[in-house]
């Protein structure tokens, strides 16, 4: 059987049942909450055991629990032909038990009879018996089973039963007792993705947190209304939709109780947040005693939790406890939380039962809405945007006005957006429209309509949304923002008419003003006037934004900042690596879900300019994490671009044909040439680099040419260098000089460092003599050009080729040298053996035998990479799990690969590794 998680005890019930095989019996409860697996164990040692043992089975049910010997009736019926052989006291023991006689014998003879039947098995092949729910068997029957469990020692036979409970005392106290526990958060979600295959990632991962690792729930909880917001705390929006089975099993413990012990535990279930001071001066209020929390107690269903909070062992307990109960119970206990509420606890939590008691009872209450909306906005001002979404939602239901509604309908879809639940925002977005007007809500909502189908869907029509909402909307620097985001729609879309329409109507709404950063409204032309090919006047050298502007847009306004492709033709990824570092930092502890991912995937890309391609790997690998768990297609695409780049310029050729595939699979049918550019220039860099120039000049051409699917201004500028050689080393002379014309007008346009020197490179490959020389020189000497080592490298290395076809060998190995360097440090490896091969052509002789310095990309995987770095910080494994979205156990596993990868021993020998250009320990 294909069990997740489960090897340790299935390596150990396979030791037991070898056991028997060799003659040694054992007898071991496996006990656990309902539905943690422990049937499933059962399963697989049956089906273990099917080819060489006898195996009878039973299980206790409530309904035949008060029928005695029912579960020895099932045991035994398979084998009834075998009592005739049994002395005659006993068979007639037996045959009276199983109603086939009227004889009639004490218990102790039923257990010699069974114990002997068993032995008589047993010498001819091993035995398993197999008793499922023994919490649930008739009385008898579990006598007579412990009575044989406890001498099977020398019998080949094993004998498994499974509970609820520790068995530390009853008939199964003698028994040795195996713990099923809930699986951890990657095998909970391997089980819900093979559960649920179709399933949205947002439903899977939240589907995984709601059941804490039960399998049961998992497999219930994947198709319940609850899986796309679920929450096992009844003050939120939804309650966790417990499936059948496990509401039955959970409720039928909960019926043992007396009726205040019940009372206990719902008070327990509707607030799991507060204090055990507080709750139990709850239950004061409705007249708990002493007794009745003992009773609670020990039911096995409570623990205490940290700060004195008392919580469910699991969570779906409380889900059940809390479902079951009758409204009035519901509706009489969040009354009299609220009404014992203090201090802090008060403002937050006192909304949310207030809500619940209405709720409880189908009614409205504007005061109560207005309350919680009241604490939306305190959460949001927090970064706390999914508790706001739930907080707006909550209240929109409790509005008796349908403008009230459709208004914290509006503000709760946005604060969803925000937190990455992009089909909960749609949802409340369409509510909200049922209610008010389009425009209305496409204001409150702050355009948010536009803002989803820029991340999930078609940008043309994005465009146009964000435009129309732009007009509509009475605030000045929302219209700058909407028009802003439009702007970067049209220009990821490559539509040059869109983006220049969108710039006009953005200056006509906008008149000069006094609203929030209002002065970049000219940049803002600056900006993205440069990418349109026939809207830019060369003569007019723009300004790009510097490092005081794009600090103050961070935290406040990331939508005006210039994406990472713009900001690396502007030559300014310095300046907006540091405004997303510090935006990212922000972010981490929120729960800002979007804009973290946006501000991870622009990261990446500004991190292959400057060479940090390890840094670049790590937040790419995280970013596409992220934006698949929000469903983020085009964040997602913008990663594996990175990904794809950095695969190119290593020579991972089956990786970049992968990325560019998965990319080409969201960008061309909805029309992101920016995303589909991205992809073709990875393909054409990686066919350069292998020496196929004709391929790649195939591919790098249609980034210029008009109508084709993957053409953009800003990817041709970018890849222009690449463009001009691939197109000098397939003979196609003149393309090479299209090119260098685009990079010398970029270059007079921008000032832009790295286009300035690529501008003197492409022209020294089209020279000869010494003006191909003074051109290389001029473009290696460019302030700021060593700032892209890679780049900087490769004119190196061209240079090197030059002189060494010069026959200047001493020069041109000056030159491969330090290429060869800075190619090594990167793991760049076509373009290093390329220039090995140079440095050889040369006379130089190579000592390959020379391993290449250790990096943290050949030693430890991104998400290692991510992990060692945080713990070397002295976050703990939780505050780590919390910022990576990974649970604390995967922390742990990380942790455990890193310490012996890098030869250390403690957490403490963390905080002496160098991260940076390769790995060692610092003093």
């Amino acid at each position: 059987m294909d069990l997740y998680g489960r090897r340790q005890e299935q390596a150990a019930l396979d030791r037991i049942l070898d056991g028997a095989r060799q003659g040694s019996g054992a007898s071991v409860m496996l006990w656990g909450d309902p539905g943690i697996g422990k049937t499933a164990l059962l399963e697989y040692m049956a089906e273990s055991a099917a080819a060489d043992f006898t195996v009878l089975r039973c299980g206790g049910t409530r309904l035949e629990s008060q029928l005695a010997f029912a579960a020895l009736h099932e045991l035994l019926w398979p084998v009834t032909e075998l009592i005739s052989t049994l002395p005659e006291p006993q068979a007639n023991a037996l045959n009276g038990v199983l109603g086939t006689s009227d004889d009639k014998a004490d218990r102790f003879l039923i257990g010699v009879a069974v114990l002997t039947l068993v032995g008589e098995l047993a010498g001819k092949r091993p035995v398993l018996i197999v008793a499922d729910d023994s919490q649930w068997l008739d009385e008898p029957s579990a006598q007579c089973l412990a009575f044989v469990a406890r001498r099977l020692r020398d019998e080949a036979v094993v004998m498994l039963l499974t509970g609820h409970d520790d068995p530390v005392e009853g008939p199964w106290e003698k028994l040795a007792a195996m713990e099923v526990r809930g699986l951890d958060d990657d095998n909970a979600r391997l089980l819900a993705r093979a559960l649920a295959p179709h399933a949205d990632e947002t439903v899977i991962r939240r589907t995984v947190r709601a059941a804490a690792g039960n399998p049961l729930a998992l497999q219930e909880l994947p198709t319940s209304e609850a899986a796309g917001d679920l929450s096992a705390y009844p003050l939120g929006d939804d309650q966790i939709a417990v499936g059948p089975r496990l509401r039955r099993s959970f409720h039928a413990r909960i019926e043992r109780l007396s009726a205040p012990a019940r009372t206990a535990l719902l008070l327990a279930a509707a607030d799991d947040r507060s204090d055990r001071d507080t709750v139990r001066q709850a239950g004061g209020v409705l007249g708990l005693d002493a007794a009745a929390w003992d009773e609670a107690q020990h039911s096995g269903l409570l623990t205490t939790g940290s700060g004195g909070r008392i919580r469910f062992r699991h969570p779906l307990m409380g889900a059940v406890v809390y479902d079951v109960a009758p409204p009035v119970d519901r509706q009489a206990v969040h009354h009299a939380l609220a009404s014992v509420l203090s201090g802090e606890h008060a403002g937050e939590l006192r909304p949310w039962h207030l809500a619940a008691a209405v709720e409880a009872t189908g009614g409205t209450d504007e005061e109560v809405a207005r309350l919680l909306e009241e604490s939306a906005r305190r959460a949001w001002a927090r970064g706390g945007c999914a508790t706001a979404a739930r907080a707006l939602r909550r209240a929109a239901r409790l509005s008796p006005a349908a403008d009230d509604a459709a208004r914290r309908l509006s503000y709760g879809a946005r604060a969803a957006w925000e937190a990455g639940q992009v089909d909960a925002a749609r949802g409340m977005l369409e509510r909200a429209e049922g209610m008010s007007s389009e425009a209305t809500v496409g204001e409150l909502s702050e355009g948010l309509s536009g803002l989803i189908e820029f991340a999930h869907g078609d940008l043309k029509i994005a465009c146009r949304r964000l435009l129309r909402d732009m007009e509509r909307v009475a605030d000045a620097g929302q219209a700058f923002q909407l028009g802003s985001m439009a702007l970067r729609a049209a220009w990821a879309a490559g539509h040059g008419e869109l983006q220049r329409e969108a710039l006009d109507r953005l200056e006509r709404r906008l008149p000069r003003g006094n609203f929030p950063n209002a002065d970049l409204l000219p940049s803002l032309r600056q900006w993205w006037t440069q990418d349109l090919s026939d809207g830019a006047d060369d003569s007019d050298q723009a300004v790009a934004p510097d490092a005081e502007v794009l600090s103050r847009l961070s935290g406040s306004a990331w939508f005006l900042m210039p994406p990472a492709p713009v900001a690396i033709a502007w030559g300014i990824e310095s300046a907006l690596e540091d405004a997303l570092r510090g935006e990212i930092d922000r972010l981490r502890p929120t729960d800002q879900v979007n804009a973290l991912t946006q501000a991870l995937a622009q990261t990446a890309a500004l991190g292959i300019a400057q060479g940090s391609w390890p840094s670049t790997a790590a937040n790419a690998l995280e970013g596409l994490q992220v934006a698949g768990e929000i469903g983020d297609d085009h964040l997602a695409s913008q990663c594996l671009n990175c990904l794809g780049w950095l695969a190119a310029v290593r020579g991972e050729e089956p990786a970049v044909a992968d990325y560019a595939a998965r990319a080409f699979e969201v960008s061309v049918p909805r029309s992101v040439r920016l995303l589909s550019a991205a992809a073709q220039w990875t393909l054409g860099m990686s066919a350069l680099f292998a020496g196929r120039a004709e391929e790649a000049l195939d591919y790098l051409v249609r980034l210029t040419e008009g109508g084709h699917h993957a053409a953009h201004p800003t990817i041709a500028v970018l890849a222009a260098p690449d463009t001009a050689e691939a197109a000098l080393q397939a003979g196609q002379r003149a393309t090479a000089e299209e090119q260098a014309r685009l990079l010398r007008r970029w270059a007079e346009r921008t000032d832009a460092a790295w286009a300035v020197s690529a501008t003197h490179l492409v022209h020294a490959l089209l020279a000869s003599g010494a003006d191909a020389e003074k051109r290389f020189r001029l473009a290696l000497d460019v302030p700021g050009a060593r700032s892209r080592p890679f780049t900087y490298a490769r004119t190196r290395l061209l240079y090197g080729e030059w002189l060494r076809r010069a026959r200047r060998r001493t020069d041109a190995r000056t030159q491969l040298a330090e290429a060869a360097e800075i190619f090594r440090r990167l793991h760049a490896a076509p373009l290093l053996a390329r220039t090995r091969a140079e440095q050889e052509l040369t006379g130089q002789h190579l000592h390959r035998d020379l391993a290449p310095a250790r990096d943290t990309a050949a030693i430890l995987t991104p998400q290692e990479l991510r992990v060692a770095r945080l713990a070397a910080q002295g976050l703990t494994n939780r505050e780590i799990g919390s910022q990576l979205l990974i649970s604390h156990r995967t922390v742990a596993h990380h942790l455990a690969n890193v310490f012996p990868k890098l030869g250390i021993v403690s957490r403490a020998d963390l905080a002496r590794i160098d991260f940076g250009d390769g790995l060692h320990l610092i003093g």
